[in-house]
């Protein structure tokens, strides 16, 4: 009760930037309650309790935004407003995996080893089915294969957000805090890595060598991962928007099919959004971050 009351979808959409420092309070605190209370089972526990304490103002969001739909007319004020609230969501997005990501640095290995177990064993499924998958190939074919996987691969997660959110009202936080979680344990895992291998060579690291790596480790999965995570929030308000014209709305009415436009228009945006994400991915992201 005392969460959800911290902040109205109102007083979010006006300053989208405090949603910064609650996506990074209730990843700290998930992550913290899982680790006093459950655990061995902390690595699904903390994103469970991220999401517990998300859910209220991201299903207040979705009403709010379905309200907007039926009292607004015109689809770039209402594409205008809706960039409102995923602006909000993309800010407690940030938030959880910048809390996520310094918590998997400055814990204990052998506290991380155990709290991101399920994320690490996922990185690792993901980078063996890109090498399986394109092993015999190189050059052009390699990147157009690889290209085309990873898109298809980020479509899927959109539609799963679609559905979530659909079926379960605010249910698509739970796979955008996974992939916070996941993002996290990738950003950790290249710093550690990075740092060791500095240290190796130099003997010694300062806390410039800290940021300049994690910096690094930043942009590596930010450049193409905020265009792929915004296309999430916008299927996940889509979907929402859907299911929550369904509950208020017969299906002959103006109203709902008025949503129903909105919801498209959106998916649409969203579709083109990973079509950018996968190409920065593939093409750009390789060539501007390289350690």
């Amino acid at each position: 009760m005392v969460l959800e009351s911290l902040i109205s979808p109102q007083r979010a959409e006006k300053k989208p930037w405090n949603l910064f420092f609650l996506g990074m309070a209730y990843a700290t605190l998930g992550v913290f309650l899982s680790l006093w209370v459950f655990e061995e089972q902390a690595t699904i526990v903390m994103v469970l309790l991220t999401v517990i304490a998300a859910v209220p103002l991201m299903y207040n969001t979705l009403r709010y935004e379905e309200k907007k739909d039926i009292e607004l007319n015109g689809e770039m004020t209402l594409l205008k407003e809706h960039s409102k609230a995923l602006a909000a969501f993309m800010f407690l997005f940030l938030g959880m995996a910048i809390a996520f990501s310094l918590l998997y640095l400055v814990l204990p290995a052998e506290t991380v080893g155990n709290l991101f177990s399920s994320q690490s064993h996922t990185i690792s499924e993901i980078n063996a089915k890109v090498v399986t998958g394109n092993e015999v190939i190189s050059g052009a074919a390699y990147s157009e294969g690889l290209l085309l996987r990873i898109f298809s691969n980020n479509v899927k997660v959109m539609l799963f957000c679609v559905f979530f959110s659909f079926f379960y009202g605010a249910g698509a936080i739970f796979i955008l805090a996974w992939n916070a979680s996941v993002i996290a344990a990738a950003i950790g895992n290249f710093v550690r890595v990075h740092l060791s291998s500095y240290a190796a060579q130099f003997g010694m690291v300062s806390f410039a060598n800290y940021l300049q790596i994690y910096g690094i480790g930043l942009a590596r999965y930010f450049i193409h991962g905020i265009p792929e995570i915004l296309s999430y929030f916008i299927g996940g308000l889509a979907g929402g928007l859907i299911g929550v014209a369904v509950i208020r709305h017969d299906f002959s009415t103006k109203a709902f099919g008025k949503v129903m436009r909105d919801a498209i228009d959106l998916l649409l945006i969203g579709v083109a959004l990973l079509v950018v994400a996968a190409i920065v991915e593939v093409y750009i992201t390789p060539n501007v971050v390289r350690f």
